[in-house]
């Protein structure tokens, strides 16, 4: 019976075979914390960076593109960077440019222009697509898409407009 017992005993000293859940886990783990070392290698045998590290790299977003934006106002006009993630009102205001403005939302209708030249994006904002095609924009809602000039107008104007687009 002592002989069965140590056989047994032996058995059971021994840990249970892993899954390949933990071991995967464990692998993983190993090469977070392993990743996270000051003692890294970043770079390859070859120089470069590893494959996996350069195909991330390659699908990130590339950095926002600044635009030249020539903004006709009060009889002044100033050129000011804008990048196509933000509004032409918004860079107008950061450079003490002194535009009319409310909601910033593109629907208050209080910062009319008018497009002279170049493209913008104003997908987020009220006006109809009539008034758009005729170079009308909200700097609430104006993106860059290439450099441009923009003169501000007074609201009647546009108003006047959508609303004789309205009727049509």
């Amino acid at each position: 019976m002592r002989a069965t017992h140590s056989a047994l005993s032996a058995h059971t000293i021994q840990p249970p075979p892993r899954s390949m859940a933990a071991a995967a886990a464990a692998s993983l783990l190993h090469l977070a914390t392993s990743a996270c070392s000051p003692r890294v290698r970043l770079r390859g045998p070859t120089g470069r960076r590893p494959l996996q590290e350069r195909r991330l790299r390659a699908a990130a977003p590339p950095p926002p593109r600044a635009y030249k934006v020539t903004i006709e106002h009060g009889g002044e006009s100033r050129v000011v960077e804008v990048e196509d993630d933000e509004t032409i009102l918004s860079r107008a205001l950061d450079e003490g440019i002194d535009v009319p403005h409310d909601c910033k939302l593109g629907v208050c209708m209080t910062c009319p222009a008018r497009l002279v030249a170049g493209e913008v994006d104003q997908s987020d904002g009220m006006l109809s697509d009539d008034v758009v095609a005729q170079g009308y924009a909200l700097l609430c809602a104006s993106y860059p898409r290439s450099d441009c000039t923009i003169r501000v107008i007074p609201e009647d104007e546009l108003l006047q407009v959508q609303l004789a687009t309205a009727d049509d």
